[in-house]
This record gives C-alpha cells, structure tokens and sequence, in this order.
C-alpha cells in the first residue's frame, strides 16, 4: 500500500509525495470562548461588500489589522489553536493529537482484520480511506507546520508528531493482513457491486500501493526490497544536496569578461584577476552577457560539467532504482512508476515526447536562424561562423531579447495595474463567473495561523454555501521559504454517522476541548453540510483546507495609511498567482467522499492541468477586464500595452520546450533498465540523448546529469508538466478562448463537471476526453496513440 522507495510506512499516494518532496489540554477559559463565537453567516447576501472588503484585506495592512481586531478581543489573546485545530493551542498539543489519532487508527485496523462477512467487508474501502486520511490530518498538517512555523518549539512539536505517524506506519507496512483483507473483499462479487465508483477506485489504488510496497514478497526479497529503499532514501539526498562543478571556480583577466555588468565583475575581483563561480547567478550572467566567445566557452563547459563523486551518486540511486523495480516484478522503474498514470508505460511517454519535439521542431530551427543571423551581423565574431554554438545560445538570445525591450515601452508601468488586492478580487470574480464560486475574507482568530500576515478566506459557492477554507501566506519575511506553493492541509471527505457517533464520545468526555460532536469530529476544522451528494443526501464532510505560500514583496511604508502603496505584482508574479491558484481550485471543486481522490490528490501527470490552464487566463483580455485597474486611479488597463510585453516574454519559448523535452527523454532513459547493465554510463547516455534530440549540439566532455536534481523526487514522470501543458492549452483554446468568452458559465461548469469535480475519482483520460466533448472516442482510452495525440497538440505559444 505504499507507493515509498525507503522503508516507510503504509500511506497515500499524497502524504508520500508530500514526504519526499520535503524530506492536550485546552484552558477552559479558551473553550468557553470558542462555544461563544459566532461564526460568519454566510447565508446573508453580501457579495459586493466582500469583493471589496477583499481588495482591502490585501492592500492595506492596517485595514487587515482592523478587520480582524474584534475577533482578537471577543477572545482576550486565547489561543483556538492553528487552523482552529482544539488540539493545537500550544507546542505540546501536537503530542495529543497523534496520540488522539494513533488511537482512531488502532481502531480501524483490528475492525478490518476481524471481518469475515461480505457486509463486513462493503465497508472496508470506506474504512481503509478514514484510516489513511487520518494519517494524513497529522502528517499533512505537521509537515507544513515544522516548515513554515516561526516558533522552533512549535516546528520541533510538529516534528515529533510527523515522526510518531511514520513509526506506527511501519508498523502498518509489515500487517500483511490489511492486503490480504483488501484483496480478500475485492475478490467478492458482492462486495464489488456494492461499491460506488469512487469506492473502486480507492481500493484499486489501495491495492497497487501495497503492491509497490513489496507486501507479497518472500522473507528474503523482502529484506532485500527494505536494504534498495533504504539506498535509495540514503543516496537520492545526497545526490541532491551535492550538485557541484567538477571546476568550482574559473580565473579570467577582467577584459575578458566585457559586457558582463562591470559592478558584479569589481565584487568578484581579486588581486587584480576575477574569480568567476562556474555555477549559480554569476556563471548565468556572464553566459547571457559577455561578448568574447571563447570566455564563453569556458564558462559553458565548467557549467555544464559535474563532480564526478556526484555523478557516482547518481548511478547508484539509478542503479539502485533499476533493481528494486525488478525485485517488484517490473521491467524498469519507469514501468513501475508509470503503472498508475495517464501514460502508464514508458513507451507511450516516448511517443508523446517525439512528436512534442516534432511539433516544436519549426519554432526551434526559426528561433536558432533569428540568433544565427545576429551572430553573423556581429563585428565581434571573428571569421565567419559556420554554426551556432551551445555557448552562443543564452548570449544572442539575452542580446535579442534586450533590443526589443528597448524599443518597447519599459514593462515596469504594469505593475501598477497589478495590486496584489485587485488580483485578489480578480480572482474571485472569474471564480464566480465560471463556477459560482467566490472568495470571502474571514477575520482570523488568535493562534489560527503562524503569522499575523496571513489571510484566511473562505470559499462560498452560490448553492452550496460554505465549501472550502484557504490560508494565504503571501508576503515576504525573514527566514521564510521564497518558493511559491500549495498545501492541502485537510482533504475533502464524507464524515460517516459512525464517526459522528464517536465524536460525540469524545465531546461528552470532554466538553472543555470540543463543545459539540461537530467539533470534534474534524478536530476543530470547518465542516459543512454537502447538498450535491446524492447517496447521502445533506451529508457533512469535512472541507478541504488549504495553504497557499508565496513572497511577494512588503510595500513602502507610508506615514500615512490612507495613501500607503500596496504590494504592486509583476506579470510574471501574477502568473505565479494564478497557477497556485489553480492547484487550489482543484482541491476546493474536487469534492470527493473519499480522501485518496479528493481534489489534487490524482496522477501525477494530471495534477498540473488546473493550474497550467490557469495561466491561461490570467493574460485573457476578458479577464484581465476583471482586475487589472491602476492601484490609485482605479483606471483599467489597456490590454493592448500587455500585449507587447507578452509576445517579448514568449521569445525563446521553442528552447524552452526543446530544454524540457530533452530533460523528460533523459529523464526515462535514465528509469528503463540501462543501469542494470555493468557497463552503463550516465555521461554517455546523456551525449546520446543530446545527440539524437537537441538542434544545437552539446560539445563533447560535459556531464550536465550531475546538477539534474529532479531525478529523485520526479523519478520517470519529469515529462508530466509539460503533458499537462499540451492538454491545458487544448482545453483554454476549445473550451474557453474558442467559446463564446474565457469567462463563459457554460464553459467552466463543463470544465468543472468534467474535469474539476472528480479530483482522481475519474480516469484522467475521461476528464480529458469529457471536457473536450469527445466521449466514447479512443482519447478516452488513453495509451500510446492518445499519448501521441496529445503531443501534436503542442503546447502552445
């Protein structure tokens, strides 16, 4: 049931990814402020207040401040607990809530394994998703506390209590019976024909994870499987935190570095000679700049060529891979990788990336003339250039790129159309338009979250009123992670009257902790009623809760509030936004009565549809009507000065794509089972691909492998963002762009229907060929044909 290459315990797919990605007592007195507080009624029309009130919230820190300082008083400093979670109002409460959980856990498992009945084992992938959602309560939430919480007594808490849900899934991991249980119930008919579809599902997915976890093997194999996974969690680390140059420094004579920003040359100047780092910001900088081709070439090859101890590294963790996949019974760990997603073999990720590059074959060879003819143009080059050199790429392509911004008007008035408030309410507005959905600010309440930056929104639908809760931790801070991303914190999910039951239990146990049985049946988090499920009508679930992390920059300070300037955007920060946004529009519709196919929790190589389409409107000029207004004017942006800027953003997009083609082929080389050969050779199969796909060629001696990190968290599925492109741009230009508006109701309840709703309750390869209108075709069959398709869709300019 575990989807691990260590010895981990049993989980879910998303507690894993989340996992290797990122390597109780309540005062009385806080209780009876929370049985007090009136929650917002959101039955009370309001909708243009809060679209206001939004724009306010993220613009104004003092409005903010305000807005949430009559809920700070009505609890006199008491702490409610982050997220609202009862059991968190202080460090120690993490401790309590595993344990809390560990209980529930232990529960479930001795009900599963005593069942012998076939009612008794309806109820088993209900019962097997309860038990891995509440792992997920504590890991999801602890691992995101002990990376962003500020207070080390609070990350250190949240620690142990990450650690404590992994040690008893190992405990999990070594229960046979579990799998035979599920197996067990899968293999009665009766059983299966009870099941809904999302029930299938789940304990399909159940059953391929305690397949991958290496369950059903003998004694030996199985230790052997443990020894490779405890290789792989070893050596994949460490070949990611030692990504270093085999020439860590380069020595040049300042001339030779002309063109290159004379200030950063002075700041890497010794003793009358520069010192030029071959990696990072410098190395960048001076291939982009620096006129004299030969310097280049230097710095080129120290760039692209690794340690070999960290080359070493790599073979091993892809040797290491190679033999866990056939101790498993796969051919190569790209199969075993593939097995449950959209492409499913290696084959057809081979057939999808070959006709992408064909695709992007004319925007290269245009792209690579244009930067050719620069070369030619340029006095500096001396004799005449028979080629374009991999050297000369990034130089004339910077040069290029530069004199078009200069005949442009400068990009920087932009941002002042682009308050961080007024992209906000953009947002909201589109969600409305497209899905009856909007944004609402809710005040915050002592202890809820880990910064008083931090806004909570909560997200009401027109028919179905409360049905999501976002965190947005969007400003910049000391100490703070720069890189923008989206947390599921709490999963969408059915609560069972059984649970309720239990509940109940507990809050008549104690009342000081969890006043009612609602409270206690999610730990204090928001739940609500779901009108729209059909088989449990009125049902309450649980609501998906959501952390949205990014790092724009603070505004000036003003002495005056009322004129301060608020966060102002670039377009490429925008873009970022609406991404992130996207991620969290999959988890707020994807609301699903299991948790292991709640929103974002699907294949890997369809997670990033939501998101990548979302980029796609964030430039639509339908849509930036809704947003894009001068933070002191209030005057609308003329869409035709984006364009412009827009088409200069897109210059080199064919290298980019021909860059992440050649990563993803390298990618499923590196996974088939080449490194099970004594003889194989990551350098020379690097060449190999380079060679075959790459229109300029990469000169002989380097070893770029060596800084390719994402070979250990995306093992076999680095080709998935840009499959996720290809399908995106196909739906943004048939469904949205080729509509009647890309803020059409129409289009986005098909998109929601189809696509959204289902989280990973639904093939993906039916979302696609549902939202495309083109159900009952081959498409919605997926396999190498489909793959194929989809690379000729492109993915777009």
């Amino acid at each position: 049931m575990l989807k691990g290459l260590r010895k981990k315990p049993w989980t879910c797919p998303q507690c894993l990814r989340t996992e290797q990605k990122r390597s109780k007592r309540f005062f009385a007195t806080a209780a009876a402020a929370v049985a007090d507080f009136k929650p917002a009624n959101h039955a009370i029309p309001g909708a243009e207040k809060d679209d206001s009130v939004l724009r306010k919230v993220f613009d104004s820190h003092a409005f903010w401040r305000e807005f949430s300082a009559q809920a700070r008083h009505q609890y006199s400093g008491k702490s409610v607990g982050l997220f609202q979670n009862r059991y968190l109002t202080r460090p120690e409460g993490f401790q309590e809530f595993a344990s809390t959980t560990l209980y529930k856990c232990r529960k479930i498992v001795g009900r599963v394994l005593a069942y012998k009945t076939a009612e008794e084992y309806k109820s088993i992938a209900q019962d097997l998703d309860r038990l891995s959602d509440l792992l997920c309560r504590v890991i999801d939430l602890s691992d995101f506390v002990r990376a962003t919480h500020p207070d080390r007594r609070v990350q250190a808490a949240a620690t142990q209590a990450y650690a404590l849900m992994f040690e008893y899934m190992n405990v999990l991991n070594t229960t046979t019976g579990l799998n035979e249980q599920l197996k067990k119930a899968a293999a009665i008919p009766e059983v299966v024909s009870g099941w809904n579809e999302e029930e299938k599902t789940v304990a399909n997915i159940l059953i391929k994870d305690f397949s991958k976890s290496a369950i059903d093997l003998a004694e030996n194999d199985r230790q052997k499987f443990v020894d490779l996974s405890n290789e792989i969690s070893q050596v994949g680390p460490e070949f990611v935190d030692n990504m270093a140059a085999g020439t860590p420094y380069l020595s040049f004579e300042s001339s030779r570095l002309k063109g290159m920003d004379p200030i950063v040359v002075r700041q890497l100047t010794r003793w009358g000679s520069v010192t030029l780092p071959s990696t990072g910001v410098p190395a960048m900088i001076a291939l982009r700049t620096v006129e004299n081709a030969d310097a280049r070439r230097e710095i080129y090859m120290a760039n692209r060529t690794s340690s070999k101890q960290n080359i070493q590294r790599l073979e091993r963790l892809l040797k290491s891979r190679a033999e866990l996949a056939q101790l498993s019974g796969y051919e190569s760990f790209a199969h075993m990788a593939l097995s449950d997603k959209m492409a499913q073999t290696p084959e057809a990720v081979t057939q999808f990336l070959k006709a992408l590059a064909k695709d992007n074959a004319p925007l290269v060879a245009s792209e690579l003339a244009e930067l050719f003819e620069l070369k030619r143009a340029d006095a500096r080059s001396s004799n005449f250039p028979q080629e374009l050199n991999a050297w000369d790429r990034d130089y004339y392509t910077a040069r290029l790129v530069s004199s078009l911004r200069s005949r442009a008007r400068a990009p920087d008035f932009l941002s002042a159309y682009f308050s961080l408030g007024t992209v906000m309410q953009g947002l909201s507005r589109l969600f409305h338009r497209l899905y009856g959905i909007r944004l609402v600010p809710r005040e915050t309440v002592p202890g809820e979250t880990w910064n008083s930056d931090v806004r909570r929104l909560d997200v009401l639908d027109d028919a179905d009123g409360h049905i999501a809760v976002i965190y947005c931790d969007l400003f910049e801070r000391a100490g703070k992670n720069p890189n923008p991303a989206h947390f599921t914190l709490r999963c969408s999910r059915r609560i069972s009257d059984g649970e309720m039951q239990e509940a109940a239990i507990l809050s008549s146990v104690n009342p000081s902790l969890f006043p009612t049985a609602r409270d206690a049946v999610n730990d204090g988090l928001a739940t609500a009623p779901n009108v729209n499920d059909t088989r449990y009508p009125n049902a309450l679930y649980q609501l998906p809760t959501i952390a949205l992390i990014c790092d724009f920059a603070l505004p000036p300070t003003s002495a005056s509030a009322s004129k301060s300037r608020p966060t102002l955007l670039t377009f490429r920060e925008v873009q970022t936004l609406f991404h992130e946004m996207g991620h969290a529009l999959h988890s707020i519709c994807g609301r699903t009565s299991l948790q292991n196919v709640s929103g974002t929790r699907c294949a890997t190589d369809f997670a990033e549809l939501p998101s990548v389409l979302m980029e796609h409107f964030a430039s639509a000029p339908d849509v930036l009507a809704l947003y894009a207004r001068h933070w002191e004017t209030d005057v609308p942006l003329d869409v035709e000065r984006i364009k412009g800027c827009l088409e200069i953003d897109k210059r080199g997009a064919g290298a980019e794509v021909e860059s992440q083609v050649l990563l993803a082929m390298l990618d499923q080389s590196y996974h088939s089972a080449l490194p099970r050969s004594p003889a194989f050779d990551s350098t020379r199969t690097y060449h190999d691909i380079y060679s075959q796909y790459s229109a300029v060629p990469e000169p002989a001696g380097t070893s770029w492998q060596g800084f390719f990190g994402h070979l250990f968290g995306y093992g076999a599925t680095y080709y998935s963002y840009l499959f996720d492109r290809a399908i995106a741009q196909k739906v943004w230009k048939e469904v949205f762009a080729g509509g009647k508006s890309s803020v059409d109701r129409d289009a986005g309840e098909k998109y929601k229907r189809e696509v959204l709703r289902w989280g990973g309750g639904r093939d993906g390869w039916r979302c696609v060929a549902g939202v495309l209108g083109r159900q009952g075709e081959a498409l919605g069959e997926g396999g190498e044909e489909a793959m194929a398709e989809v690379g000729r869709w492109g993915v777009g300019r």
